[in-house]
């Protein structure tokens, strides 16, 4: 069975299939030390998990395959802009952009959905997950 994760803020990117990184604070270890997350673990995007009304429906976006769970520094995104070589900024707006956001900064992407809505530090470490998006075949 396959574990839910909302996509309310880039539903429309999961829908054209553009979407295919997300960072959350967790996702990381359960309460026993054990990895969440691993390559080949499927999960169902969802509209919204937690908070849903009574009756409101479970909305499923899309099915996807992960491959690829690590840990990273939001640095990496917050301090590319200041980072020696023009790749690493360029190349942090290319992950912005698979995070569903290829007109934001990854400054401005930091800053929105870890440090202002999470009371998160440039400096700490987020689960990066990548996934590839199933065919309707391979969902079932």
């Amino acid at each position: 069975m396959s574990r839910l994760m909302s996509v309310a803020f880039t539903e429309q990117a999961v829908v054209e299939r553009r979407k295919t990184v997300t960072r959350r604070k967790g996702w990381w270890l359960d309460r026993s030390g054990r990895h969440l997350l691993k390559p080949g673990d499927r999960l169902t995007l969802c509209r919204k998990v937690m908070g849903r009304k009574p009756g409101e429906p479970l909305v499923r976006v899309a099915e996807v395959e992960v491959v690829s769970v690590r840990r990273e520094s939001l640095m990496l995104l917050y301090g590319a802009e200041y980072a020696d070589t023009p790749t690493s900024y360029l190349e942090a707006c290319a992950e912005v952009g698979r995070e569903g956001f290829p007109d934001m900064t990854p400054t401005a992407f930091v800053r929105k959905f870890f440090i202002d809505a999470q009371g998160m530090s440039p400096t700490d470490e987020v689960t990066r997950i990548e996934w590839r998006y199933l065919e309707a075949k391979e969902a079932s």
